[in-house]
């Protein structure tokens, strides 16, 4: 009997941990319900799917907007959705195979990958039109400063398509050594921060601080900070 207790107190710990497991996924389910927008990482293509709690052969059923398949052509493919295991949500085709699968990567903001196309994010449709209002106010003209005030470059943030879901980004001329030699080409908002990017692949990440700047990250004894003109 003394050998079986510690058997029997983990295998009552696995049982005790099942509708903890079970609550959580439904939860989640309960939660996806409603109208999402699936796009690019930059939202260059989006597209309107509503999740609803109908139940469908294999999942539950969904709604695409027409205007998805041309945006994104493997939307063709889905047919439903449903949540696998605990935070893995899923849109299937009609044989229950999943065309994407997505996690949730921040609160309300879901990362899925397709192979040989890229990452593509699922986000309440309502956050997603505030995040492209978001991107509409980032556009024009910039300067950089520095810590003590001191202006070292201005560029400007375009909405020209620079692919993969990036942006054009122009440097005026006489800008700080620094920024010349960086020479950022390319911009795009992900996950809350501003990515400046040059045409060697190098990244600059700025994040908003509560003066509405946003400051090169990680932080400095000396910042640099982005200011909209």
């Amino acid at each position: 009997m003394t050998r079986a207790l510690p058997l029997l107190i983990a295998l009552l710990a696995t049982v005790a941990s099942v509708p903890a497991v079970a609550q959580d996924a439904t939860s989640l389910k309960k939660a996806m319900i409603g109208q999402w927008e699936l796009a690019t990482t930059e939202r260059s293509k989006t597209c309107v799917v509503t999740l609803k709690p109908d139940a469908a052969p294999r999942g539950q059923k969904l709604e695409l907007e027409p205007s998805c398949a041309a945006a994104l052509p493997f939307t063709k493919d889905i047919a439903g959705w449903n949540v696998k295991g605990l935070d893995i949500v899923s849109l299937q085709a009609a044989n229950g195979e999943a065309v994407i699968d997505f996690t949730e990567v921040e609160a309300g903001i879901f990362e899925g990958l397709r192979q040989g196309e890229g990452v593509y994010i699922l986000q309440n449709l309502a956050a997603a039109r505030s995040l492209a209002k978001s991107m509409d106010q980032m556009i024009g003209d910039w300067a950089m400063v520095r810590g003590n005030g001191a202006t070292i470059c201005s560029l400007v943030l375009t909405n020209n398509d620079a692919g993969n879901d990036n942006f054009q980004v122009f440097v005026k001329p006489k800008c700080d050594a620094t920024i010349a030699a960086f020479a950022p080409t390319m911009w795009r908002l992900e996950h809350g921060q501003m990515m400046l990017m040059s045409a060697r692949g190098e990244t600059w990440r700025f994040e908003a601080d509560d003066n509405a700047q946003w400051r090169l990250v990680p932080d400095s004894a000396n910042p640099l900070i982005m200011l909209r003109q």
